[in-house]
């Protein structure tokens, strides 16, 4: 998270993009990694509460493990809608 956080911080200094979409990166940036902090907590939990292998407890580490891969791919997504256009316009004038 943190090598991708670092290229789209280039990114947008590169490209300088707008207010509201630095607002956007940034906020996509924030949730991934407080996603991230709760699927740890919730993994460690879990682990405490749960130390031997328990079909219950699988689940919830791999629910809390979706949850952040979803705020990823909708960040992508996200990062896709900012930055194609303006890295298209480079390759395609």
């Amino acid at each position: 998270h943190i090598v991708i956080t670092i290229l789209v911080i280039i990114c947008g200094v590169v490209f300088s993009i707008s207010l509201t979409e630095w607002m956007f990166c940034l906020l996509c940036i924030g949730l991934v990694v407080g996603v991230e902090m709760i699927n740890t907590a919730i993994e460690n939990v879990v682990d405490l509460a749960s130390p031997e292998l328990h079909p219950l407890a699988g689940k919830a580490k791999d629910i809390a493990a979706g949850a952040v891969l979803i705020f990823a791919v909708i960040s992508v997504i996200v990062g896709l809608l900012i930055f194609l256009p303006k890295g298209w316009h480079l390759i395609a004038p």
